[in-house]
């Protein structure tokens, strides 16, 4: 079992050079940083968790920003967004941006991405939120073009270049890992279509957990792939829960963690890492 930890990272929170620091030195294997470029004033789309939207979800820094500082900063631990919004961003830009974290880190970059919730927020970057997952698709299929190839191009619906340069590649190969997040209906199938892996929210229920893992195992057999990771995004911090976990095949568990000062966080982060410790 791997273990890292989550944060939204603002400007009143932990920095991500101090929280990368620490996380290395406690022994963690990974950090990760979600994505919003903002957040509309309108509320017409729910928040999924219920209640008022956590302020952290406006105020979180640009996690490629955000990891690069903390690659500059470690030498082990791996580096991932969680996620990144790939139907907001440009996905020439975002394969420039990851390769370059790559490159700083030697080869530590991991992309979660997903399609997201906030329909308002897709809207104001000229995405239809009813289309988003082939759009999800398609800069993702392009990310990994120009990541691979030397002249690469891409031809779809949403997404359409003719070749291009663009350099340096990854240090990884073929490519830094792709992880596949969310839980709706049509993920499974997005996760083995594309992906290099899945990145479920933790929350949901252990038996509908367990089917979807046993559901994924079934979806890659059928396109002739092996095994995909999974890391469960907000795990409780519990050794039974990490029992389960490791018991149906999970890869990764990842802690989350306030948007809070070092003076929180930090014993936080001590009381975690002696978590994990139990499981060597």
């Amino acid at each position: 079992m791997k273990f890292g930890v989550t944060i939204f990272p603002t400007d009143y929170s932990i920095s991500p050079v101090e929280l990368a620091r620490a996380a290395e030195e406690r022994g963690f294997e990974s950090l990760w940083f979600p994505d919003h470029t903002h957040v509309p004033v309108s509320r017409r789309t729910p928040y999924p968790g219920g209640g008022d939207l956590p302020k952290e979800y406006h105020d979180t820094l640009d996690p490629f920003v955000a990891l690069g500082a903390a690659a500059a900063v470690t030498e082990r631990l791996r580096l991932g967004t969680a996620i990144a919004l790939m139907v907001e961003r440009d996905p020439i830009v975002l394969a420039k941006e990851g390769a370059t974290i790559d490159q700083i880190s030697g080869g530590r970059f991991m992309l979660g991405i997903g399609g997201g919730w906030n329909v308002e927020e897709m809207e104001n970057h000229g995405t239809d939120a009813a289309r988003r997952w082939k759009l999800l698709r398609e800069r993702t299929e392009a990310v990994k073009a120009i990541w691979t190839e030397s002249k690469a191009e891409y031809h779809g619906e949403f997404v359409d270049f003719d070749p291009i340069y663009q350099w340096p590649k990854p240090v990884q190969k073929p490519h830094p890992p792709v992880l596949v997040g969310g839980g709706s209906p049509g993920t499974l199938k997005r996760v083995v279509r594309y992906g290099d892996g899945w990145m479920p929210i933790a929350s949901v229920p252990r038996e509908a957990f367990l089917a979807q893992l046993a559901e994924l195992r079934q979806l890659a057999e059928q396109r002739g792939r092996g095994p995909l990771p999974v890391s469960a995004w907000g795990a409780r911090a519990q050794p039974e829960v990490i029992e389960q976990f490791a018991e149906a095949g999970v890869e990764r568990c990842i802690f989350l963690l306030p948007p809070a000062g070092a003076e929180e966080v930090l014993p936080l982060l001590d009381e975690r890492a002696k978590l994990v410790q139990q499981f060597p």
